[in-house]
């Protein structure tokens, strides 16, 4: 945990929830093992579309389409596209966008979003990233581009669970190149000329970007 659990916990007790339709889906996500946004994530994310309003959104990691229904649900006269890879997750994210009648709100592209990224022309006035954390660095050029003058791009999982502040050989082996690639995102969105970035220990780490 990077925040106590306690005060995650006390911290999630004042939040208002979501419709019966996403609790159900999130309940389906934990039943079957899927990775989804944490709930504090969730209400970080309901407060940027309040204040940022975006009419296009490109979320880079779809799994079986909770956050982007979420993003749908809070979010006005927005169309969502969003990038799935991993084969199993696809039918599921589909069934779920047709269960909610969002097909015509949003559009999912299958395939590895690196060669997605660079057939996209965009503009997108919000980018959500939480795909392969080992990837995000690659997905950086594409994502600029991408987004707009005064866009927000929205990192999340930065953190891995604490792990990032501790030395590449304190970690397992298998995740050492994350780790160093992972380190490396950070420094570029905090040094990058085309950006203004914060980075919060909200859920397991999040990074706020505005295009300047």
């Amino acid at each position: 945990m990077i925040i106590d659990e306690r005060m995650t916990a006390f911290i999630n007790s004042f939040d208002t929830g979501n419709t019966p339709f996403l609790n159900q889906i999130e309940k389906e996500a934990k039943e079957t093992n899927v990775p989804i946004i944490r709930t504090e994530m969730q209400s970080l994310l309901k407060f940027l579309l309040a204040m940022h309003k975006p009419a296009s959104i490109l979320e880079v990691g779809c799994a079986i389409g909770f956050s982007a229904l979420l993003m749908n649900e809070y979010s006005e006269n927005c169309h969502i596209t969003t990038i799935e890879k991993y084969e199993k997750r696809i039918p599921i994210a589909r069934e779920n966008f047709k269960r909610a009648g969002k097909e015509n709100e949003i559009e999912l592209l299958e395939g590895d979003a690196i060669e997605i990224l660079k057939r996209l022309e965009g503009p997108y006035d919000m980018i959500f990233m939480d795909a392969a954390k080992g990837q995000y660095i690659n997905f950086l050029p594409d994502v600029l581009r991408l987004l707009p003058k005064g866009g927000l791009l929205v990192s999340d999982n930065v953190l891995q669970e604490g792990d990032i502040i501790e030395s590449r050989y304190a970690v397992t082996r298998r995740d050492r190149t994350i780790h160093s690639r992972m380190r490396e995102y950070l420094y570029e969105l905090k040094h990058h000329p085309q950006l203004q970035t914060v980075i919060l220990p909200v859920g397991d780490g999040v990074t706020l970007s505005v295009k300047q």
